[in-house]
Protein backbone atom coordinates (compact mmCIF):
# COMPACT_ATOMS: atom_id res chain seq x y z
CA UNK A 1 0.00 0.00 0.00
CA UNK A 2 1.40 3.28 -0.80
CA UNK A 3 1.41 6.45 1.39
CA UNK A 4 -1.16 8.26 -0.56
CA UNK A 5 -3.87 4.96 -0.46
CA UNK A 6 -2.66 4.89 3.02
CA UNK A 7 -3.46 8.71 3.93
CA UNK A 8 -6.99 8.26 1.78
CA UNK A 9 -7.44 5.52 3.36
CA UNK A 10 -7.45 6.91 6.81
CA UNK A 11 -8.87 10.32 6.04
CA UNK A 12 -11.65 8.50 4.34
CA UNK A 13 -12.52 5.73 7.78
CA UNK A 14 -12.24 9.53 10.32
CA UNK A 15 -15.03 10.89 7.94
CA UNK A 16 -17.21 8.11 7.56
CA UNK A 17 -17.16 7.80 10.73
CA UNK A 18 -16.59 10.90 13.19
CA UNK A 19 -19.57 10.50 14.95
CA UNK A 20 -19.43 6.48 16.19
CA UNK A 21 -19.99 6.92 20.24
CA UNK A 22 -17.13 4.17 20.63
CA UNK A 23 -14.26 5.64 18.26
CA UNK A 24 -12.96 4.42 14.87
CA UNK A 25 -11.52 0.74 14.53
CA UNK A 26 -8.62 0.09 12.05
CA UNK A 27 -8.41 -3.36 10.98
CA UNK A 28 -5.11 -4.41 9.58
CA UNK A 29 -4.57 -7.58 7.78
CA UNK A 30 -3.25 -9.31 4.72
CA UNK A 31 -1.66 -11.51 3.68
CA UNK A 32 0.95 -10.94 6.47
CA UNK A 33 0.87 -7.35 7.43
CA UNK A 34 3.62 -7.17 9.50
CA UNK A 35 5.95 -7.61 6.01
CA UNK A 36 5.11 -3.62 6.06
CA UNK A 37 7.31 -3.16 8.41
CA UNK A 38 7.28 -0.82 11.44
CA UNK A 39 7.31 2.54 9.96
CA UNK A 40 4.52 2.10 8.12
CA UNK A 41 2.14 1.22 11.27
CA UNK A 42 4.02 4.15 12.76
CA UNK A 43 3.02 6.72 9.88
CA UNK A 44 -0.53 5.17 9.90
CA UNK A 45 -0.58 6.30 13.52
CA UNK A 46 0.37 9.70 12.97
CA UNK A 47 -1.99 9.80 10.34
CA UNK A 48 -4.89 8.70 12.49
CA UNK A 49 -3.76 11.44 14.90
CA UNK A 50 -3.70 13.97 12.54
CA UNK A 51 -7.17 12.96 11.21
CA UNK A 52 -9.14 12.44 14.15
CA UNK A 53 -8.79 15.60 15.86
CA UNK A 54 -8.46 13.96 19.37
CA UNK A 55 -11.27 11.35 18.57
CA UNK A 56 -10.84 7.86 19.60
CA UNK A 57 -9.44 5.06 17.54
CA UNK A 58 -8.24 1.85 18.25
CA UNK A 59 -6.17 -0.66 15.81
CA UNK A 60 -6.07 -4.02 15.43
CA UNK A 61 -3.56 -6.90 13.37
CA UNK A 62 -4.12 -9.96 12.55
CA UNK A 63 -0.80 -11.66 11.80
CA UNK A 64 0.94 -15.06 11.78
CA UNK A 65 3.27 -13.42 14.51
CA UNK A 66 7.13 -14.68 12.42
CA UNK A 67 8.13 -11.50 12.22
CA UNK A 68 7.43 -10.24 15.66
CA UNK A 69 9.94 -9.39 17.57
CA UNK A 70 11.16 -6.90 20.65
CA UNK A 71 11.00 -3.88 18.88
CA UNK A 72 7.32 -4.88 17.03
CA UNK A 73 5.45 -5.70 20.47
CA UNK A 74 7.25 -2.82 22.17
CA UNK A 75 5.32 -0.88 20.03
CA UNK A 76 2.28 -2.80 20.23
CA UNK A 77 1.80 -2.86 23.88
CA UNK A 78 2.79 1.46 23.79
CA UNK A 79 0.39 2.16 20.95
CA UNK A 80 -2.78 0.00 22.13
CA UNK A 81 -3.00 -2.33 19.33
CA UNK A 82 -4.93 -5.62 19.77
CA UNK A 83 -3.18 -8.58 18.09
CA UNK A 84 -4.99 -11.41 16.64
CA UNK A 85 -2.48 -13.88 16.62
CA UNK A 86 -2.80 -17.56 14.76
CA UNK A 87 -1.90 -20.25 15.97
CA UNK A 88 -3.82 -23.66 15.41
CA UNK A 89 -3.10 -25.67 18.64
CA UNK A 90 0.26 -27.88 19.22
CA UNK A 91 3.06 -28.44 16.35
CA UNK A 92 1.69 -31.38 15.47
CA UNK A 93 -1.70 -29.97 14.30
CA UNK A 94 -0.47 -26.48 13.39
CA UNK A 95 2.48 -27.68 10.95
CA UNK A 96 0.02 -30.00 9.55
CA UNK A 97 -1.08 -27.18 7.11
CA UNK A 98 0.97 -24.03 7.97
CA UNK A 99 4.56 -24.47 7.08
CA UNK A 100 6.50 -21.57 5.13
CA UNK A 101 7.45 -21.50 0.96
CA UNK A 102 10.09 -24.44 1.70
CA UNK A 103 7.61 -26.59 3.49
CA UNK A 104 9.19 -25.76 7.43
CA UNK A 105 7.45 -26.13 9.96
CA UNK A 106 6.42 -22.74 11.49
CA UNK A 107 4.71 -23.74 15.06
CA UNK A 108 7.93 -22.67 17.08
CA UNK A 109 8.28 -19.28 15.26
CA UNK A 110 4.37 -18.68 16.20
CA UNK A 111 4.95 -19.53 19.82
CA UNK A 112 8.34 -17.36 20.40
CA UNK A 113 5.78 -14.71 19.06
CA UNK A 114 3.14 -15.73 21.83
CA UNK A 115 6.01 -15.35 24.33
CA UNK A 116 7.24 -11.87 23.44
CA UNK A 117 3.29 -10.68 23.59
CA UNK A 118 2.27 -12.00 26.62
CA UNK A 119 6.28 -10.43 27.72
CA UNK A 120 5.08 -7.11 26.60
CA UNK A 121 1.86 -6.87 27.84
CA UNK A 122 0.38 -6.82 24.42
CA UNK A 123 -3.44 -7.76 24.29
CA UNK A 124 -4.20 -10.48 22.12
CA UNK A 125 -6.62 -13.09 20.94
CA UNK A 126 -5.50 -16.37 19.34
CA UNK A 127 -7.11 -17.14 16.31
CA UNK A 128 -7.46 -21.13 15.59
CA UNK A 129 -8.30 -22.28 12.25
CA UNK A 130 -10.03 -25.05 12.10
CA UNK A 131 -9.44 -27.59 9.36
CA UNK A 132 -10.81 -31.51 8.33
CA UNK A 133 -7.84 -33.12 10.17
CA UNK A 134 -7.75 -30.73 13.38
CA UNK A 135 -11.42 -31.37 14.10
CA UNK A 136 -9.96 -34.99 15.35
CA UNK A 137 -7.95 -33.24 18.20
CA UNK A 138 -10.33 -30.57 20.47
CA UNK A 139 -9.13 -31.73 23.84
CA UNK A 140 -5.04 -31.49 22.96
CA UNK A 141 -5.94 -28.39 20.98
CA UNK A 142 -7.73 -26.40 24.09
CA UNK A 143 -5.22 -28.12 26.66
CA UNK A 144 -2.33 -26.69 24.82
CA UNK A 145 -3.81 -22.89 25.17
CA UNK A 146 -4.56 -23.26 28.69
CA UNK A 147 -1.07 -24.55 29.14
CA UNK A 148 0.59 -21.72 27.34
CA UNK A 149 -1.87 -19.25 29.37
CA UNK A 150 -4.08 -18.00 27.23
CA UNK A 151 -7.67 -16.63 27.69
CA UNK A 152 -9.07 -15.44 24.55
CA UNK A 153 -9.39 -17.84 21.73
CA UNK A 154 -11.49 -17.56 18.58
CA UNK A 155 -11.94 -20.56 16.14
CA UNK A 156 -12.40 -20.19 12.64
CA UNK A 157 -13.47 -22.78 10.67
CA UNK A 158 -12.15 -23.43 7.41
CA UNK A 159 -14.14 -23.92 4.09
CA UNK A 160 -13.16 -23.50 0.79
CA UNK A 161 -14.56 -24.28 -2.73
CA UNK A 162 -12.80 -25.88 -5.84
CA UNK A 163 -11.74 -23.52 -8.21
CA UNK A 164 -14.25 -23.73 -10.90
CA UNK A 165 -14.08 -22.37 -15.28
CA UNK A 166 -15.05 -18.62 -13.84
CA UNK A 167 -12.86 -18.83 -11.08
CA UNK A 168 -10.04 -19.81 -13.78
CA UNK A 169 -10.33 -17.31 -16.08
CA UNK A 170 -10.90 -14.45 -13.19
CA UNK A 171 -6.93 -15.87 -12.28
CA UNK A 172 -8.61 -16.53 -8.57
CA UNK A 173 -6.61 -18.99 -6.55
CA UNK A 174 -9.76 -20.69 -4.77
CA UNK A 175 -13.36 -20.44 -5.18
CA UNK A 176 -16.08 -18.13 -6.73
CA UNK A 177 -18.59 -16.49 -4.79
CA UNK A 178 -21.88 -17.90 -3.67
CA UNK A 179 -24.94 -16.68 -6.04
CA UNK A 180 -27.89 -17.45 -3.34
CA UNK A 181 -30.07 -17.34 -5.70
CA UNK A 182 -29.39 -20.15 -8.44
CA UNK A 183 -29.18 -24.11 -7.64
CA UNK A 184 -25.12 -24.66 -8.15
CA UNK A 185 -22.91 -27.79 -7.66
CA UNK A 186 -20.32 -27.46 -5.46
CA UNK A 187 -16.44 -29.31 -4.36
CA UNK A 188 -15.08 -28.27 -1.69
CA UNK A 189 -10.67 -28.26 -0.75
CA UNK A 190 -9.60 -31.60 0.82
CA UNK A 191 -8.56 -29.17 4.11
CA UNK A 192 -12.37 -28.01 4.44
CA UNK A 193 -13.91 -28.79 7.76
CA UNK A 194 -16.46 -31.26 7.66
CA UNK A 195 -19.68 -29.72 9.46
CA UNK A 196 -20.56 -32.95 11.57
CA UNK A 197 -17.13 -33.14 12.80
CA UNK A 198 -17.02 -29.09 13.47
CA UNK A 199 -19.64 -29.52 15.83
CA UNK A 200 -18.55 -32.78 17.83
CA UNK A 201 -15.52 -30.42 17.96
CA UNK A 202 -17.03 -27.62 19.40
CA UNK A 203 -19.00 -29.76 21.94
CA UNK A 204 -16.05 -30.82 23.16
CA UNK A 205 -14.62 -28.10 23.66
CA UNK A 206 -17.53 -26.03 25.42
CA UNK A 207 -18.33 -29.15 27.51
CA UNK A 208 -15.03 -28.80 29.30
CA UNK A 209 -14.89 -24.88 29.24
CA UNK A 210 -18.39 -24.70 31.08
CA UNK A 211 -17.57 -27.12 33.43
CA UNK A 212 -14.37 -25.83 34.65
CA UNK A 213 -13.21 -22.53 32.47
CA UNK A 214 -15.97 -19.98 32.59
CA UNK A 215 -15.06 -16.50 33.84
CA UNK A 216 -11.15 -17.35 33.10
CA UNK A 217 -10.75 -18.56 29.59
CA UNK A 218 -13.43 -16.49 27.27
CA UNK A 219 -14.05 -18.18 23.50
CA UNK A 220 -15.44 -16.19 21.42
CA UNK A 221 -17.23 -18.57 19.56
CA UNK A 222 -19.43 -19.12 22.66
CA UNK A 223 -19.88 -15.83 23.88
CA UNK A 224 -21.23 -14.59 20.56
CA UNK A 225 -23.71 -17.76 20.70
CA UNK A 226 -24.97 -16.56 23.74
CA UNK A 227 -24.91 -12.67 23.09
CA UNK A 228 -27.07 -13.99 20.34
CA UNK A 229 -29.34 -15.69 21.90
CA UNK A 230 -30.14 -12.99 24.08
CA UNK A 231 -31.34 -11.09 21.58
CA UNK A 232 -28.37 -8.91 20.73
CA UNK A 233 -27.93 -7.95 16.97
CA UNK A 234 -25.25 -9.19 15.23
CA UNK A 235 -21.68 -9.50 17.39
CA UNK A 236 -19.80 -10.39 14.37
CA UNK A 237 -21.46 -9.61 10.57
CA UNK A 238 -21.74 -13.28 10.24
CA UNK A 239 -24.35 -13.55 13.16
CA UNK A 240 -25.92 -10.30 12.28
CA UNK A 241 -29.25 -10.14 9.88
CA UNK A 242 -27.76 -8.71 6.94
CA UNK A 243 -24.62 -7.64 5.60
CA UNK A 244 -23.02 -5.17 4.39
CA UNK A 245 -21.30 -3.04 6.89
CA UNK A 246 -17.74 -4.58 6.67
CA UNK A 247 -16.32 -3.70 3.52
CA UNK A 248 -12.67 -4.09 2.42
CA UNK A 249 -9.87 -1.04 1.25
CA UNK A 250 -6.76 -3.47 -1.08
CA UNK A 251 -3.63 -2.59 -1.37
CA UNK A 252 -4.12 -0.23 -4.08
CA UNK A 253 -7.37 1.63 -2.41
CA UNK A 254 -10.17 -0.29 -4.49
CA UNK A 255 -13.33 -0.93 -1.81
CA UNK A 256 -14.96 -4.36 -1.80
CA UNK A 257 -18.24 -5.44 -0.19
CA UNK A 258 -16.39 -7.84 2.25
CA UNK A 259 -13.10 -9.84 2.50
CA UNK A 260 -14.97 -12.85 0.88
CA UNK A 261 -15.92 -11.22 -2.00
CA UNK A 262 -13.70 -9.53 -4.02
CA UNK A 263 -14.18 -10.34 -7.31
CA UNK A 264 -15.30 -7.86 -9.93
CA UNK A 265 -18.50 -7.98 -9.45
CA UNK A 266 -18.28 -6.63 -6.09
CA UNK A 267 -15.94 -3.40 -6.39
CA UNK A 268 -17.48 -0.43 -5.07
CA UNK A 269 -15.03 2.07 -5.73
CA UNK A 270 -11.28 3.49 -4.76
CA UNK A 271 -10.85 5.79 -1.68
CA UNK A 272 -8.24 7.75 -3.70
CA UNK A 273 -11.44 9.48 -5.60
CA UNK A 274 -14.51 8.15 -3.72
CA UNK A 275 -16.37 8.62 -0.61
CA UNK A 276 -16.12 6.12 2.21
CA UNK A 277 -19.56 6.43 3.66
CA UNK A 278 -20.99 6.95 0.26
CA UNK A 279 -19.73 3.70 -1.05
CA UNK A 280 -21.14 1.73 2.22
CA UNK A 281 -24.62 3.83 1.68
CA UNK A 282 -24.68 2.64 -2.50
CA UNK A 283 -27.94 1.36 -3.35
CA UNK A 284 -25.80 -1.93 -4.84
CA UNK A 285 -24.07 -2.72 -1.63
CA UNK A 286 -27.56 -2.33 0.24
CA UNK A 287 -29.22 -4.61 -1.98
CA UNK A 288 -26.26 -6.99 -1.46
CA UNK A 289 -26.50 -7.02 2.00
CA UNK A 290 -29.99 -7.59 2.54
CA UNK A 291 -29.73 -10.71 0.40
CA UNK A 292 -28.38 -12.54 3.82
CA UNK A 293 -31.82 -12.04 5.15
CA UNK A 294 -34.16 -11.65 2.11
CA UNK A 295 -32.55 -15.24 0.38
CA UNK A 296 -33.25 -17.13 3.45
CA UNK A 297 -34.23 -20.79 2.57
CA UNK A 298 -37.34 -21.95 4.18
CA UNK A 299 -35.17 -24.60 6.12
CA UNK A 300 -33.51 -21.80 7.64
CA UNK A 301 -36.73 -19.73 8.45
CA UNK A 302 -38.14 -22.96 10.18
CA UNK A 303 -35.46 -23.37 12.20
CA UNK A 304 -35.22 -23.44 16.36
CA UNK A 305 -31.58 -21.88 15.50
CA UNK A 306 -32.32 -19.00 12.81
CA UNK A 307 -32.12 -16.57 16.04
CA UNK A 308 -28.19 -17.57 16.92
CA UNK A 309 -27.03 -17.96 13.40
CA UNK A 310 -29.13 -15.99 10.70
CA UNK A 311 -27.84 -18.22 8.24
CA UNK A 312 -24.04 -17.80 8.67
CA UNK A 313 -22.02 -16.16 6.36
CA UNK A 314 -23.00 -16.00 2.43
CA UNK A 315 -19.77 -17.29 1.42
CA UNK A 316 -20.48 -20.63 3.05
CA UNK A 317 -24.26 -20.75 1.38
CA UNK A 318 -23.94 -23.04 -1.41
CA UNK A 319 -25.27 -26.14 -0.68
CA UNK A 320 -29.34 -26.93 -0.83
CA UNK A 321 -31.53 -27.88 1.63
CA UNK A 322 -33.32 -30.85 2.59
CA UNK A 323 -36.11 -28.94 0.85
CA UNK A 324 -34.20 -28.80 -2.75
CA UNK A 325 -33.30 -25.22 -1.80
CA UNK A 326 -30.32 -23.25 -2.41
CA UNK A 327 -28.41 -21.13 -0.57
CA UNK A 328 -27.89 -23.59 2.73
CA UNK A 329 -24.63 -23.16 5.00
CA UNK A 330 -22.19 -25.76 4.31
CA UNK A 331 -21.91 -26.04 8.18
CA UNK A 332 -25.35 -25.84 8.53
CA UNK A 333 -25.69 -29.25 10.32
CA UNK A 334 -22.41 -28.83 12.58
CA UNK A 335 -23.60 -25.63 13.77
CA UNK A 336 -27.43 -27.10 14.26
CA UNK A 337 -25.38 -29.83 16.68
CA UNK A 338 -23.59 -27.67 18.75
CA UNK A 339 -26.68 -25.62 19.13
CA UNK A 340 -28.89 -28.36 20.59
CA UNK A 341 -26.48 -29.70 23.10
CA UNK A 342 -25.49 -26.62 24.48
CA UNK A 343 -29.11 -25.63 24.52
CA UNK A 344 -29.96 -25.98 28.27
CA UNK A 345 -26.19 -24.37 29.10
CA UNK A 346 -27.99 -21.30 27.57
CA UNK A 347 -31.07 -21.42 29.48
CA UNK A 348 -28.67 -21.34 32.20
CA UNK A 349 -26.59 -18.82 31.77
CA UNK A 350 -29.35 -16.23 30.33
CA UNK A 351 -31.01 -16.48 33.42
CA UNK A 352 -27.98 -15.68 35.58
CA UNK A 353 -27.08 -12.72 33.27
CA UNK A 354 -30.44 -11.38 33.30
CA UNK A 355 -30.46 -11.59 37.53
CA UNK A 356 -26.81 -9.73 37.37
CA UNK A 357 -25.03 -12.64 38.50
CA UNK A 358 -21.74 -13.86 37.68
CA UNK A 359 -21.60 -16.72 34.44
CA UNK A 360 -19.36 -18.80 36.91
CA UNK A 361 -22.27 -20.01 38.79
CA UNK A 362 -22.72 -22.25 36.10
CA UNK A 363 -20.04 -24.19 36.68
CA UNK A 364 -21.60 -25.04 40.59
CA UNK A 365 -25.25 -26.24 38.91
CA UNK A 366 -24.69 -29.63 37.31
CA UNK A 367 -25.08 -31.55 40.14
CA UNK A 368 -28.02 -30.09 42.03
CA UNK A 369 -29.77 -26.55 42.35
CA UNK A 370 -27.88 -23.49 42.81
CA UNK A 371 -29.56 -21.17 45.06
CA UNK A 372 -28.30 -17.52 44.97
CA UNK A 373 -30.49 -15.31 47.57
CA UNK A 374 -28.60 -11.93 47.37
CA UNK A 375 -30.66 -10.31 50.51
CA UNK A 376 -33.38 -11.49 52.66
CA UNK A 377 -36.15 -9.31 50.96
CA UNK A 378 -35.76 -10.90 47.33
CA UNK A 379 -36.60 -13.61 45.78
CA UNK A 380 -34.10 -16.51 44.96
CA UNK A 381 -32.39 -17.46 41.85
CA UNK A 382 -32.34 -20.87 40.95
CA UNK A 383 -30.27 -22.04 38.86
CA UNK A 384 -29.86 -25.75 37.47
CA UNK A 385 -28.39 -27.55 34.47
CA UNK A 386 -30.15 -30.53 33.76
Amino acid sequence: MSDEVLEAYIKGCVLANQNTPSGILFTWQGGEPTIMGLDFFKKALELENRYSRGGQFTNTIQTNGILLDDQWCEFLARNKFLVGLSLDGPAFIHDFYRTDAAKNPTHSLVLRALKLLQKHGVEYNILACIARETTKYPREIYDFFKEQGVQFIQFLPIVERMPDVVAFRLGLSLGTPPALDKKESYEVTPWTVDPEALGDFYITIFDEWVHHDVGKIFIMNFEWMLYSYLGGEGPVCYLSKRCGNSCIVEHNGDVYSCDHFVYPRFKLGNVLKDDVRELVELPRQRSWGSRKEDALPRYCKECDFLSICRGGCPKHRFVESPYGEPGLNYLCEGYRIFYRHTQKYRVALSSLIENGLPCEYIMEAFDAPLIVKRSPIEKPVIIWVQ
